[in-house]
């Protein structure tokens, strides 16, 4: 069993006396880094190229930044500069990536790459076109978070692919922490990375991990140490959700959550297996029989 990393230790976050001015400040925080978000993509809270609105849209008195200087900091003095780092292959599945995107670009001070082996457009498995924001050579060394999504077809053929494995276990190696949605963990786990740690998975593939090492949990979100994994698909927006509360605070992460409106109502309430009908999960079961078998035949790959 491989030695196991103490979790890194997270910035304080005390909240200020003046509770009034401590939620002002950080709703300007959140609506800043959307705003930023929507302009140009994902960009670091200290650049000075940040403005609002553009020239099209009439001419700002300041930069966007210098209006939320005062809404950045946790605790004063401190401002985020988290380095994340977010795995695209062919195949993987969309919103796996978009539901815990959208709650890391909406930190203030983080910066999300978007990791690719090329910057060429990247095919999900429902066809919508990715572009990278970096290659795999270009990406930092040591992330503040590795993020890898699921998928099928497209995460067998990541895993096997020795550039990608390589990069995800070099990454990993060195990121304060190491994360999947869905299937993400089985790639993570052929990465060698889930050796000795608890984990989750999407429920086809979930009690698989054992196949790489790992204690599989039945859960939403499972946090191990710096591990932190999510179940299927879905899941990818409490996974995101809750990396925000922990890395900035409950009242951050309770504000990015009503900006979002993320307040699930389904109005077929069967999302897990302990819900559904054993007739639908043992048929969904048994059509991806094929595809398991090719997730234990992955422990061979070197």
């Amino acid at each position: 069993m491989k030695p196991q990393p103490e979790s890194p230790t997270l910035p304080p976050n005390p909240l200020p006396a003046d509770r009034r001015k401590f939620l002002t400040a950080t709703l300007a925080s959140v609506l800043g880094a959307s705003a930023l978000a929507r302009q140009a993509g994902t960009v670091q809270a200290d650049d000075p190229a940040a403005t609002a609105p553009s020239a099209g849209q009439g001419a700002a008195k300041e930069p966007l930044m210098s209006v939320h200087d005062d809404s950045m900091q946790w605790p004063p003095g401190w401002v985020g500069k988290e380095e994340i780092v977010m795995l695209l292959y062919p195949g993987f599945t969309a919103l796996d990536l978009f539901g815990p995107h959208h709650m890391f670009v909406l930190m203030m001070g983080a910066k999300v790459h978007l990791a690719a082996k090329t910057l060429d457009s990247v095919l999900t498995d429902t066809g919508i076109e990715v572009r990278p924001t970096i290659a795999f050579e270009d990406c930092p060394q040591a992330p503040t978070i590795l993020f890898v999504p699921g998928g099928t077809g497209g995460t067998l053929d990541a895993a096997k692919d020795d550039a990608t494995r390589k990069f995800v276990a070099n990454r990993g190696s060195r990121a304060d922490f190491v994360t999947s949605v869905c299937t993400g963990s089985v790639l993570l786990g052929a990465a060698g990375l889930l050796d000795g740690y608890k984990a989750t998975s999407h429920w086809i593939t979930r009690d698989l991990l054992s196949e790489f090492g790992a204690t599989p949990v039945d859960e939403r979100v499972v946090i191990d140490r710096n591990r932190i994994t999510g179940a299927g698909v879905t899941s990818g927006l409490d996974f995101g959700l809750k990396l925000v509360q922990d890395l900035r605070n409950d009242e951050y992460a309770a504000a990015v959550q009503l900006f979002a409106e993320y307040d699930p109502q389904p109005p077929i309430d069967q999302g897990s297996v302990a819900k559904a009908d054993p007739q639908i999960s043992g048929l969904l079961m048994h059509m991806h029989e094929p595809f398991r078998q090719m997730v234990r035949d992955l422990k061979n790959v070197q």
